[in-house]
């Protein structure tokens, strides 16, 4: 885990290496200035020359100085090294991430994806910080000050054998019994953040239904539990200041009686004021040093559990990768499937395709349909390899998809989905998503191609219109026809339609399909759809039911064939009744 992370070091090297030696000088001057301060006040009590005394005054105040320049040095170059690191953790899980198959994405929610690139990286930097910088300070200052206060208040120092292992059993006890709360507060956060994100993207849903109320009882029932695991784990941290001041308090009442007995005693032979007053400086640097290490032991624990969920994200292993020597050109948009069945997990009792045998010409249209449920669009997502089948072969232009490059086989096949998504910018800006490189006149032609034109040129700033994040300020089916366009950019050799018209009329349905005939006739084009009216005119469709192909034929064919195939059409023709009572009336 460590490893694994260390790597998202990289440049800020030399800014985490700075931290650590200028960490360690203000440690090392912090530990001697308490040393020249108690031989200045045993000087100035034994009457020395002034020279002696500027001496020794101007060395603390050098002393000063460099701890000053050396702890302001250390703060920049934590700084630094803490957020860069923070930046390539955070870039390194958004790549893994875009590396990903859909069946990696299945394993993460997409709130907990989001808590973890964001809660659990600021732990995991916090966390880092603390240790470049106060773990280095700490247990070298500690070490410092109890190798000085021996040899400054030698017996008197037997005080830290009582005061360390006391504060030292209270911190880990308090760490113990606060962790667990903290580990259940991370998985919590997926929760709320999943509230959040459902209730936020269902908006419209919520307010249709009148479910506001409900929303909030949701998120303050999640909400809650958070609160009560933080204030229980709090309360218990809370006892490492009540802790802290028991040991300073004693240590403090201990060298005072002591050490003023000793020196009375002594006529200032054993110990002197000087030594008194260091030991007591001392003391209070070892309680502190050691109070620092408790903060970093509750700091690291907390954020173990974020590195954990870290670590899950960049070392998961994408299902899918480039073989050796992979294919670098797409010929043709030819599909075929041969002996094809698969299952979303390994895990999985059913295969949510079974013995799928099948051959698409390159160029032609295919239309698909089938109820809900019977994996039409599990079909169509094994072309562009965003699953591999589990088994037999899908080959596109007579070449099997996982002997191609990857990106070089998804920039050769165009999907538009039912739900396809807008991203904020203008409408131009999303178009190019298809082609950065497209003209005006080609941008132009593909809105023609999919009946967006007119509607976009209705717009007051026309094709540079604002897009708000998702889309949110145009229609189901102008978001649908901007997909379509932004598609037709890519210049595809297989496109997809996954129900991806069910937003619009049967008119513009029928344009668009019309436009397809026309201006992309070498391309092969799948629709998905549940009108029949949508596929009719193919050049074949395909008949799905329960992962498998129940038919395969033209329109004419499958009504001589296909009883279910005849019953949708009959149903959606004729308003579910017979055909003579339709032409009755």
């Amino acid at each position: 885990m460590i490893k694994t992370l260390t790597k998202c070091v990289r440049e800020y090297k030399l800014a985490t290496i700075l931290t650590v030696v200028f960490i360690s000088g203000e440690a090392i001057i912090e530990a001697i200035i308490p040393f020249i301060t108690a031989k200045l006040v045993n000087n100035i009590r034994a009457g020395v020359e002034m020279s002696e005394i500027l001496k020794l005054g101007g060395i603390l105040v050098l002393l000063a100085v460099l701890s000053l320049a050396c702890g302001g040095i250390a703060a920049y170059t934590c700084a630094k090294a803490s957020a860069g690191f923070a930046k390539n953790l955070r870039g390194d899980m958004f790549n893994k991430v875009q590396s990903y198959a859909f069946s990696n994405i299945d394993k993460f929610s997409s709130s907990s994806l989001v808590t973890r690139m964001t809660t659990d990286i600021s732990n995991v930097q916090m966390a880092f910080m603390m240790v470049i910088r106060i773990a280095i300070r700490a247990p070298m200052l500690l070490i410092f000050s109890i190798i000085m206060a021996y040899i400054m208040g030698g017996k008197l120092a037997t005080t830290f054998v009582v005061v360390i292992p006391f504060l030292t059993i209270g911190l880990l006890l308090v760490a113990k019994f606060a962790m667990p709360a903290f580990r259940r507060v991370f998985k919590k956060y997926d929760t709320l953040n999943e509230s959040i994100e459902e209730n936020v993207r269902a908006m419209r849903v919520v307010k249709g239904f009148s479910r506001e109320e409900y929303e909030k009882k949701k998120f303050e029932t999640a909400s809650e539990s958070i609160r009560k695991d933080f204030t229980k784990a709090e309360r218990i941290v809370a006892l490492n200041n009540p802790i802290m001041q028991i040991c300073v308090y004693f240590n403090m009442a201990f060298v005072l009686i002591v050490g003023s007995k000793m020196t009375i005693s002594s006529m200032g032979a054993t110990i002197d004021v000087g030594q008194i007053s260091a030991m007591l400086t001392y003391g209070m640097q070892i309680l502190m040093q050691l109070m620092m290490l408790s903060m970093i032991y509750v700091m690291l624990t907390m954020s173990s559990e974020s590195m954990k969920r870290i670590c899950e994200v960049l070392n998961e292993t994408p299902e899918l990768t480039n073989p050796q020597n992979p294919v670098m050109e797409v010929k043709n948009g030819a599909i075929e499937y041969k002996d094809v069945s698969f299952k979303y997990s390994n895990k999985a009792k059913k295969f949510a395709l079974s013995d799928i045998d099948l051959v698409i010409p390159s160029g032609s249209t295919v239309g698909i349909i089938g109820t809900t449920g019977s994996s039409k669009s599990t079909l169509v997502q094994l072309i562009p390899r965003l699953y591999d089948v589990t088994q037999g072969s899908v080959k596109v232009g007579g070449v099997d998809v996982r002997d191609y490059d990857v990106e070089t086989l998804r920039n050769s096949v165009a999907m538009v989905l039912q739900k396809n998504l807008l991203f904020s910018g203008t409408i131009n800006e999303n178009l190019r998503w298809g082609n950065e490189n497209a003209t005006e006149e080609e941008i132009v032609e593909a809105c023609k191609l999919s009946q967006a034109h007119e509607f976009v040129m209705g717009f007051s700033d026309g094709y540079e219109t604002k897009i708000e994040q998702g889309g949110t300020n145009v229609s189901g089916g102008q978001k649908q026809r901007l997909c379509i366009a932004r598609a037709l950019l890519k210049k595809p050799k297989i496109l997809i339609l996954d129900d991806s018209t069910s937003a619009v009329d049967t008119r513009t349905d029928a344009l668009i399909r019309a436009g397809f005939r026309k201006y992309i006739p070498d391309t092969t084009k799948i629709i998905i759809a549940q009108r029949i009216s949508s596929v009719q005119d193919a050049d074949m469709i395909i008949v799905m039911n329960n992962g498998a192909i129940e038919a395969v034929g033209t329109h004419d064919e499958l009504m001589k064939v296909s009883e279910s195939y005849r019953e949708v059409f009959e149903q959606q023709t004729y308003g579910g009744g017979d055909a003579d009572e339709a032409a009755e009336c």
